[in-house]
């Protein structure tokens, strides 16, 4: 499947928001959002109108399928999925995503992107219930452990990414033992504890999927 190779940077400044796709630097000052340029192609001096519902609703589908390193068609079919399932269809979207295994991966602290920790799946340094899985949208079940392979746990990446769980903990709906290298997906997450995309409103997505 393609996959954006461009500058991610790009992507943050289109959504004017940051995506958290460079890890450690996307938390410092070369942030490019932090030093507030604006969106590529757009000319500060422009007046800016009122945009349109569809317009709206767009960027924010693009904000949230960038965040979790989707392209159109894959993030189509988790919408489609969630539609499929009981409950109301933004959160049911918004659990999907959060199952994935490279998301799992990078919420445990394995990885300081979504990005890397896709890379971590892909190249065969993690294990789910001590089998080898290298899917990166593979949906992680409550009680799956993930853990990292034996002989990767020597990785330099994986050591300076964990560093982020003496800062921030894990979400409220994993358990990790940094020392085992090694979490657990307890349950499924509700939408008030996905607190870093609280600004998301998913309710606009599903509406510009209804079209």
């Amino acid at each position: 499947m393609a996959r954006y190779t461009g500058p991610v940077c790009r992507l943050c400044r289109a959504e004017q928001k940051k995506l958290m796709l460079k890890g450690e630097r996307c938390k410092s000052d070369k942030c490019p959002v932090s030093k507030k340029r604006p969106a590529p192609g757009k000319d500060p001096r422009a007046r800016a109108g009122k945009a349109s519902d569809y317009r709206i609703q767009l960027r924010e589908k693009q904000k949230l399928r960038r965040i979790y390193g989707m392209q159109e068609k894959q993030f189509h079919l988790f919408f489609e999925r969630a539609l499929r399932m009981s409950g109301i269809t933004g959160e049911n979207l918004l659990v999907l995503l959060e199952r994935r295994l490279d998301n799992v991966v990078y919420r445990l602290r394995f990885a300081a992107s979504r990005s890397q920790a896709r890379q971590l799946a892909l190249h065969g340094h993690v294990r789910v219930n001590g089998k080898r899985v290298n899917v990166p949208s593979f949906l992680v079940k409550p009680g799956d452990e993930i853990a990292i392979r034996e002989s990767s746990k020597s990785l330099a990446l994986i050591k300076d990414a964990l560093k982020e769980f003496g800062r921030s903990g894990v979400m409220p709906w994993l358990t990790l033992d940094p020392d085992g290298m090694k979490g657990t997906f307890v349950a499924l997450p509700r939408r008030n504890d996905v607190t870093d995309l609280a600004d998301i409103k998913e309710q606009m997505i599903v509406e510009f999927y209804s079209k």
